[in-house]
C-alpha cells in the first residue's frame, strides 16, 4: 500500500517501516493498519511535528500518510483510520491535526475535506541543478 501511494520512494519503504519498530523516540510516529479479515485495506501514518502550515500551535500531530485500497473507499475506513490518528494526537496533547495532499490528487483532498480538513495553503515547488 505504502508503494501505491509513494512510489516514488520504492528504496525507501523498508527502511521507514522498520522504523516504527524501533523503539520509543522523543517525538513519537505511529502506523494503523485497517483490517478486513485477515486483509489489510488501509493505513495511516502519523507522527508530531513541531508545527505544520496553518496551524496556530507547537506540537501538531501529523497525518504523514493515509491510503485506503480502492475496493473499501467509501465504506468508512479513511474516516476510521483519520478519527484514530485525531484520538492518538489528543493523547499526545496535540490540539491541532494536519495533513497535506499532493495538488493535483483531487480524490485525496475531497477525502481530507469530507472530514473536516480545511485547506490552508497552496504551494508549486520547484529546484534547479547546478
Amino acid at each position: 500500500m505504502r508503494q501505491e501511494l509513494w512510489p516514488s520512494a520504492a528504496g525507501e519503504h523498508a527502511r521507514d517501516i522498520a522504523s516504527f519498530f524501533d523503539g520509543p523516540r522523543e517525538d513519537p510516529e505511529e502506523v494503523l493498519i485497517a483490517l478486513d479479515g485477515t486483509r489489510a485495506v488501509g493505513f495511516a501514518e502519523m507522527s508530531i511535528r513541531p508545527c505544520a502550515a496553518g496551524c496556530q500551535f507547537g506540537r501538531v500531530a501529523y497525518l504523514e500518510g493515509w491510503f485506503v485500497d480502492e475496493g473499501a473507499r467509501r465504506q468508512g475506513v479513511g474516516a476510521a483510520l483519520v478519527d484514530a490518528v485525531a484520538a492518538w494526537g489528543r493523547a499526545q496533547g496535540c490540539t491541532e491535526l494536519a495533513s497535506d495532499s499532493r495538488i493535483e490528487n483531487l480524490d485525496s483532498i475531497a477525502a481530507h475535506r469530507s472530514l473536516g480538513f480545511e485547506e490552508v495553503e497552496r504551494i508549486v515547488c520547484f529546484r534547479k541543478g547546478l
